[in-house]
């Protein structure tokens, strides 16, 4: 009886400890790039790839593959200000209009961004993040030349986190982020 019971304990015992190991890193290979499917595991991990993804050095390629992981079909990506009439305007794109149109340049010119601040609303499996940004065009730049606000919609299928929706605006001197959403 006291062997039964010291082998239950154990097997109780082992299946705790690896219950709580944290999942393999499992690493999709492909021809150019690598994508990190542990990436979308977490809202926190979600977020830090997307800003990780578009981020890099001039003449650094982008791991386009891994951007457009992060993303349900039929996500958008939504820039929004004012044309030069002074009228807000919005422009709707999928991933893929994102990297012909924002690629090259990214490339070409160096961009980091990086997160100053998260406000995060959930409800069920929908989430709401409200991320303040600053931009750099190196990542030893001190001053940023852009400042806005993500606004991300995800949805978190009980498997991963999903990008539904990338909504964003740029800072203006006429629109400053509210202290609210800064550190």
């Amino acid at each position: 009886m006291k062997k039964l019971l010291a082998f239950l304990l154990l097997a109780v015992i082992t299946f705790n400890i690896q219950a709580q190991e944290k999942p393999k890193k499992e690493i999709i290979e492909t021809k150019e790039f690598k994508v990190d499917s542990t990436s979308v595991l977490t809202l926190d991990s979600t977020i830090k790839a997307l800003y990780a993804v578009i981020s890099g050095e001039k003449g650094e390629e982008r791991n386009w593959k891994q951007f457009k992981f992060l993303f349900k079909p039929d996500a958008k990506l939504i820039p929004s200000g004012k044309d030069k009439s002074g009228t807000y305007r919005v422009r709707y794109m999928t991933p893929d209009d994102y990297i012909k149109g924002s690629g090259k340049w990214l490339v070409e010119n160096g961009f980091f961004e990086k997160e100053l601040h998260r406000e995060v609303d959930t409800f069920g499996n929908i989430t709401q993040v409200f991320s303040s940004y600053e931009s750099f065009y190196s990542e030893s730049d001190e001053t940023p030349f852009m400042r806005g606000i993500n606004s991300i919609q995800l949805l978190n299928d009980g498997k991963r986190w999903w990008v539904i929706n990338i909504y964003w605006s740029q800072e203006t001197k006429d629109n400053p982020i509210p202290k609210k959403y800064l550190p």
